[in-house]
């Protein structure tokens, strides 16, 4: 199941008003947003409904990044594996396993680049 998608922005205030006119038909909204110091590029805005988001914008200074994709795990363990599998099959590391508290307490998630660079993430919203 995929958890949530993010994908960079040329002009992160202009594509930032965009999707909360745009998304709130859909009843989505601005859940939170991440600085820049905490992404390693530009800053992040996640959209989503019921507090939960799952639409994510970067705004990163160069165009032609790669996307972003995050696949729900149903337990830490199960993210260690992907981890594992994916250095083993020539992923290569961009973040191992471990809490990332400031998204929320309990994300537990890993990242790798595959072959074409895509930041491909295991994510775990559980407390154990």
């Amino acid at each position: 199941m995929i958890d949530h998608i993010g994908f960079p922005v040329s002009d992160y205030e202009r594509s930032k008003a965009f999707y909360l006119q745009a998304l709130a038909p859909l009843d989505y909204g601005l859940v939170m947003e991440v600085p820049a110091e905490l992404t390693g590029g530009g800053p992040a805005a996640g959209f989503g409904a019921d507090g939960k988001p799952d639409f994510w914008i970067g705004g990163e200074p160069e165009a032609g990044r790669p996307m972003h994709v995050a696949i729900l795990a149903k337990d830490r363990a199960t993210v260690d594996a992907f981890y594992k599998a994916a250095i083993a099959a020539g992923g290569r590391d961009n973040g191992p396993p471990g809490i990332r508290p400031h998204y929320h307490a309990h994300y537990y998630g890993a990242f790798v680049r595959d072959p074409d660079g895509h930041n491909i993430e295991a994510v775990c919203h559980r407390p154990d």
